[in-house]
């Protein structure tokens, strides 16, 4: 008898079933959400499970590593398809969740998750950091503009550098507002020390990764759209084709059809958003800067007088996502000029 078993996993405690190959269940547990405790309890349930579905979450990566090592058949499941089973379900609770994952895997009705590597995970953990960094900076500008402009002093135009300085400027001889204006200044100062800290480190691993390096020979693509786009595919032979990594990064047009209904709509967003917004950043860069792109920017601008900046610029990310894929692939730097090498990459 073949048996398959569901994982769900909370912060503190994960549910399990087991169930054999008619669907009914055999063993049901609940453990903390701990690689030790999950182990032991199927290596304490005498039977040999053919899969284990874990859906994925935050700690789900972790958990699927150190359960693959102990010789487990877990899946990384995708959270969307799973989801979109659980849709029918008149009560959600968590034991519920691991009998409809066993049931899952029992049935087959799955879509596995790549389990990215643990240097993958660092990039992106490193990336997410300098964004949150960054973001915090801006609020921090922006705030001091607003409290002051209460106050009808302007900032205007101002460099980094002199920002500190123009706020004194505007608030001397103010006591409240010198009081307010110092400690903001002081978090500035220390999230622009932090932030040039963070830049620094992904310039080096930038420099030091050679799949990076190639990446950066791509027009637009710099260290952060690269180390962004190897860290999200890290592993470019889970694609049997290029023309699949656009589909993947949610860069494709949404499909209905259906009987005489046939219509597309907007791109789907699905998969990972920081991987499209940089491909969106460095397409934008390329069509609006004097950046040389060779055919690959004339196609994108014929493009946009036909169907506008917008459409073009999305047309053109996901076309530089697949050619970054190809690139990878055959380790070859971009080629300028070729229309036929593009037009066959994004093929």
């Amino acid at each position: 008898m073949d048996y398959y078993a569901g994982i769900d996993v909370s912060l503190e405690s994960a549910s399990l079933c087991v169930v054999d190959a008619n669907g009914r269940i055999v063993r049901e547990g609940k453990v903390a959400s701990e690689p030790a405790a999950l182990i032991g309890w199927f290596g304490g349930l005498g039977l040999t499970v053919l899969r284990i579905g874990l859906e994925a979450g935050p700690l789900s990566q972790w958990l699927h590593a150190q359960l693959r090592e102990a010789g487990l058949a877990v899946e990384l499941l995708e959270t969307r398809h799973v989801r979109a089973a659980f849709r029918t379900m008149a009560v959600k609770s968590d034991r519920n969740d691991a009998r409809n994952i066993g049931q899952l895997m029992r049935l087959g009705w799955f879509r596995p998750v790549h389990c990215k590597s643990l240097a993958a995970q660092e990039v992106r953990t490193l990336l997410s950091a300098r964004k949150l960094l960054q973001s915090k900076l801006f609020d921090v500008e922006m705030s001091l503009r607003g409290m002051l402009r209460n106050f009808g002093l302007k900032v205007g135009h101002t460099t980094p550098q002199r920002f500190a300085a123009r706020i004194g400027e505007l608030v001397a001889g103010q006591a409240t507002l010198e009081a307010v204006a110092a400690a903001l200044i002081a978090a500035h100062e220390v999230l622009k020390r932090e932030l040039a800290g963070l830049d620094k480190r992904v310039r080096g691993l930038a420099g030091a990764d050679p799949r990076v390096r190639l990446l950066m020979s791509a027009p637009g693509v710099g260290a952060i759209v690269a180390l962004t786009y190897v860290a999200a595919v890290d592993d470019p032979g889970r694609f049997k084709s290029s023309k699949q990594v656009g589909a993947h990064f949610g860069l494709t047009p949404r499909k209905y059809q259906s009987g005489e209904t046939d219509r597309s709509g907007p791109i789907t967003k699905v998969g990972d958003a920081a991987v499209r917004t940089a491909l969106y950043e460095a397409a934008h860069v390329i069509l609006t800067r004097p950046v040389k792109g060779g055919d690959l920017k004339s196609w994108a601008a014929r493009l946009a007088k036909r169907a506008g900046l917008k459409t073009a610029t999305v047309a053109l990310a996901r076309k530089l996502a697949v050619i970054l894929h190809r690139m990878w692939v055959d380790g070859a730097p971009f080629r300028y000029g070729q229309v036929q090498s593009v037009a066959a990459a994004a093929a």
